[in-house]
């Protein structure tokens, strides 16, 4: 069944969003407060350190989270670059309207279910970054597409056998509109997903063009995935992007499009990406450079912080971490040790495990840099913390912890709410996946 989708519908089901109701189902928020909206709630303007919150609670920097917005918005533009920024990231359907604001394209997903999320929320282009042979989610896709003559979709395709099996789906769907595909480019071997060669490629794109169902719309690949990436293998790769496209088109293979899409980019190379998009050659149609990076909407204090190109580029700006885990001190057994209340459930550790940077003291006292204090582990509902001499830590004080890696953060948490610098909550970011 396909939804009633688009911007009026987009707006409805946000202020659905502000509707709901505090609940049990949701961490971290003031008990005092379950039976108001989430709109009246956000009212308040509580503050997070005396209005209630309980810890673990997780916030995301107002202030930082605009900023990151702004940099990447003025980074594609400056490059040229339309964005549709991985949603899988946050899956939050109120970043995604910002980020919409905030001049994207659209927004590129994974799988099926998250594609519902965005459509449910009014998303009409939306960019799949895999290749999509679910009979039940092809049913579905027709129907939305044939409901909703704006709605954009894109997705990967890499295999003949993944061609097939899409063709038979929407044949036996009975699809009106053929779905637009880009053959992926594999990034080498023992990458992850993708055509390996050239070849593949257009073996792949030949078995599109002798579908009714789906249109070959162009290449993508994920640079991300170049074994042993470099600055100069992450190029090289690119530019095999690039004449891909290009050698598809001098065989025709993009007659009737209005454009050709040419896609990739992570968080970890999108200069590169920039710096070889720049140099496509003029083909018969105009050329959609599509930037996926994702994990820029609330960056990192590891990783991310580690790999952002704009460590590379400074010049262009850097983007902020917004994200910090408020946890509290619940046992000081030594000197040398301590345990707060946040732990795997609360926080990602996939990459790196949580930073201290910051003590607020139970008594109420200026906050202070986290001295001498380290997360030396993770258990489900703790924090190990590691003491140094002169570390000043007591039962009750609360810890702010840096995180790494937006995507396994965000996932931990339905509803976070968004704190400006000196603690006032004003809003409250709704997660779904």
């Amino acid at each position: 069944m396909a939804l009633d989708n688009g911007p009026v519908h987009g707006r409805e089901a946000l202020a659905e969003l502000a509707g709901e109701r505090v609940d049990h189902r949701f961490k971290g928020l003031p008990p005092d407060a379950y039976g108001l909206t989430l709109a009246e709630l956000a009212g308040q303007r509580r503050n997070l350190f005396t209005d209630g919150f309980a810890t673990p609670v997780l916030a995301l920097s107002a202030e930082r989270l605009e900023h990151n917005l702004k940099l990447m918005e003025t980074y594609a533009a400056r490059h040229g670059l339309a964005f549709a920024p991985h949603g899988k990231t946050s899956m939050a359907p109120q970043l995604f309207h910002r980020q919409i604001e905030h001049g994207a394209w659209g927004i590129t997903l994974a799988v099926p279910h998250q594609v519902w999320v965005a459509r449910a929320f009014g998303i009409g282009r939306i960019f799949l970054a895999n290749e999509l042979v679910d009979a039940a989610a092809l049913r579905r896709l027709a129907a939305e597409l044939d409901a909703d003559p704006e709605f954009r979709f894109v997705c990967y395709v890499d295999s003949v056998r993944g061609v097939e099996l899409m063709d038979a789906a929407l044949t036996a769907a009975g699809a009106a509109r053929p779905v637009d595909v880009v053959v992926e480019l594999g990034a080498g071997a023992g990458a992850r997903t993708g055509a390996r060669t050239e070849a593949d490629c257009a073996a792949v794109a030949d078995a599109v063009a002798w579908t009714r169902t789906l249109r070959l719309a162009g290449v993508a690949g994920y640079e991300g995935e170049v074994p042993d990436a470099d600055p100069e293998r992450v190029h090289a790769w690119l530019r095999r992007l690039v004449a891909l496209a290009a050698e598809f088109d001098k065989a025709g293979r993009f007659e009737g499009l209005d454009e050709i899409v040419l896609s990739a980019g992570g968080s970890a190379w999108f200069d590169a990406v920039a710096d070889v998009f720049a140099e496509v050659p003029g083909l018969s149609r105009p050329v959609l450079k599509l930037l996926r990076s994702g994990a820029y909407v609330s960056h990192d204090d590891g990783h991310y912080r580690e790999v952002t190109p704009f460590n590379r580029v400074p010049a262009e700006g850097a983007l902020e971490p917004a994200f910090r885990l408020w946890t509290q001190v619940v046992s000081r057994p030594s000197a040398e040790q301590a345990f707060a209340n946040a732990g795997k459930r609360d926080a990602a550790y996939d990459l790196d495990l949580p930073f201290a940077q910051v003590v607020r003291p139970a008594d109420g006292g200026p906050e202070r840099p986290a001295a001498g204090i380290a997360v030396s582990g993770l258990s489900d509902q703790h924090a190990w913390l590691r003491t140094g001499p002169g570390a000043e830590l007591e039962v009750g004080d609360w810890v702010g912890l840096g995180l790494s890696h937006p995507c396994t953060s965000f996932d931990k948490w339905q509803l976070i709410p968004v704190a400006e610098a000196d603690g006032t909550v004003v809003d409250y970011i709704r997660t779904f996946f």
